[in-house]
């Protein structure tokens, strides 16, 4: 069973910046895929980057695409997600999810089909 921990969230003024991070319990290599999504308040989930594990080639929701950057850091089983440039927009419930799946502009359209969730991090700005 692979868990996954979220951290970094919190509030800040539009404009601003944060970093939320992700460590993976499971050997990262194993997670194919792994990514970040957001739940906006009364909203459905959304895709906003995923990453290949064993490569790199990062994917970003139209949304937050020259804003946010996603990276990873395989020796320590973490993923993070840089954010800037912040909007009121980008409220939301964020959760990092990963897969064994190697198709991640999948999983950036069809969050439902990620197969690990962690508890995810609330971002508010305002």
């Amino acid at each position: 069973h692979v868990q996954l921990v979220e951290s970094g969230g919190g509030s800040v003024q539009a404009g601003g910046s944060m970093t939320l991070s992700c460590t993976a319990s499971a050997f990262k290599y194993n997670l194919g895929c792994m990514g970040w999504f957001r739940q906006p308040p009364g909203k459905g989930r959304e895709g906003v980057a995923v990453i290949f594990s064993l490569g790199d080639s990062p994917l970003y929701s139209d949304s937050v695409k020259g804003r946010f950057t996603i990276s990873q850091d395989n020796a320590k089983n973490m993923v993070h997600l840089q954010m800037n440039s912040l909007k009121p927009e980008d409220t939301a419930m964020y959760y990092c999810a990963a897969d064994p799946g190697s198709n991640c502009a999948w999983y950036l359209a069809r969050p439902a089909d990620f197969g690990y969730w962690g508890q995810g991090t609330q971002v508010t700005v305002s």
